[in-house]
């Protein structure tokens, strides 16, 4: 699933493209996307939507409109977006945007997991006020505002991360880098680290997050930025997918546990349970 420093990869490559630019002709082509809205319906809607910026909030891509109007756009495992258009005859097109410079906008989602939803003038905030938290790289993420969102909180400090209301964007891959950038364990209670060790995870989760972003994200199977070009921090990984190679820190082998549900990687001398 891309995750934010993906979905700001992409982000960052649309928003000069599209700024300023109409949507000529819409084209939903698949009723999942928009579901419970009809697709023509909210293709109807977007038609004549003049687009005054791109941004990102966690992993929500966000078309913002000269209307007032939000176009949400989250891609889930596979969903991505394509400017300039792939030559025609690329599989998996659920939707195209045709803009009033003559370009074209596709969006593209293998496993068709991907939503849009288009929200009213002044909807936006109270919308993802209720699914995710504070942005890792806002001064409001601090130590203490992650202390806060791991009180008293039984569940492993991988699942912690996991939860979008506790930070914004953080996703399986990140999550482990960031913790073993910390020395932390997957397993602990997020509800038992010590003050020490939050400062610590914070530090990781935006340093794990800005190498994300400096190398245009991760591409492991279907992920490509906006312009079709893959990223490059899989070639970075610390621990994230490389189970039996030496830690780049100890040498220890890197071992692959279930945390939270989803595979997970960790070095068992550097992140020690206990």
């Amino acid at each position: 699933m891309p995750e934010l420093p993906e979905v700001e990869t992409i982000r960052s490559r649309l928003a000069p493209a599209l700024a300023g630019r109409t949507f000529a002709d819409v084209e939903i082509l698949d009723g999942r996307l928009t579901r419970p809205e009809a697709p023509e319906a909210v293709a109807a809607e977007l038609l004549g939507e003049t687009v005054e910026d791109v941004r990102r909030r966690g992993k929500y891509l966000i078309f913002a409109f000269a209307s007032g109007r939000h176009l949400l756009s989250h891609l889930r495992m596979t969903g991505r977006f394509e400017h300039p258009a792939a030559p025609e005859g690329r599989p998996h097109v659920r939707a195209r945007v045709g803009l009033d410079d003559g370009s074209e906008l596709v969006y593209r989602d293998t496993r068709r997991f991907g939503t849009w939803l288009l929200l009213e003038p002044g909807e936006l905030d109270a919308y993802l006020a209720e699914r995710i938290g504070g942005e890792p790289f806002d001064a409001a993420f601090t130590t203490a505002a992650l202390a806060r969102a791991f009180e008293g909180r039984r569940a492993p400090v991988k699942g912690a991360l996991l939860d979008q209301r506790a930070v914004a964007g953080v996703g399986n891959i990140y999550a482990d880098e960031a913790l073993w950038r910390a020395r932390i364990h997957p397993l602990r209670p997020a509800g038992e680290l010590e003050r020490r060790e939050i400062a610590s995870l914070r530090t990781a989760i935006r340093k794990a997050l800005e190498l994300g972003i400096e190398r245009q994200g991760a591409t492991l199977s279907d992920y490509r930025g906006a312009d079709g070009r893959p990223g490059r921090m899989q070639t970075a990984f610390r621990v994230y997918g490389r189970g039996g190679e030496p830690c780049p820190r100890c040498g220890t082998p890197i071992e692959k546990i279930r945390a939270a549900g989803r595979g997970t990687w960790l070095c068992p001398s550097c992140q020690r349970r206990g």
